[in-house]
């Protein structure tokens, strides 16, 4: 219990005594300003990563949009293995086919 009493003794004259108080606040400040400093750098990786993906996801988007434009001109062909209006009806470019209403 002594060990105890002695230590709580410790603990109220540092919490009365303004150069440990500053102490703790000063490493507490300098701990936060690191953490704040690895968080900025890696946001900063961040940012420049999204920039790369984006370029990548246009190159991606141009490629792909050539493609269908390609496949689109293949099946305009009478010889095309899916006919051209079957292909606007899978990528959902074409209305589809209206139903006449049961019993009219």
């Amino acid at each position: 219990m002594e060990f105890v009493h002695k230590i709580v003794d410790i603990a109220k004259r540092a919490s009365e005594n303004n150069t440990v108080i500053n102490v703790g606040l000063g490493a507490v400040f300098a701990i936060l300003g690191a953490r704040s400093y690895n968080q900025q750098k890696i946001i900063e990786a961040l940012e420049a990563e999204k920039d790369s993906l984006t370029k990548t996801n246009k190159s991606i988007r141009n490629t792909l949009w050539d493609w269908k434009q390609q496949l689109y001109a293949e099946a305009a062909s009478d010889s095309a293995p899916v006919p051209l209006a079957r292909l606007y009806e899978i990528y959902g470019e074409a209305a589809p086919p209206q139903q006449s209403a049961p019993g009219i």
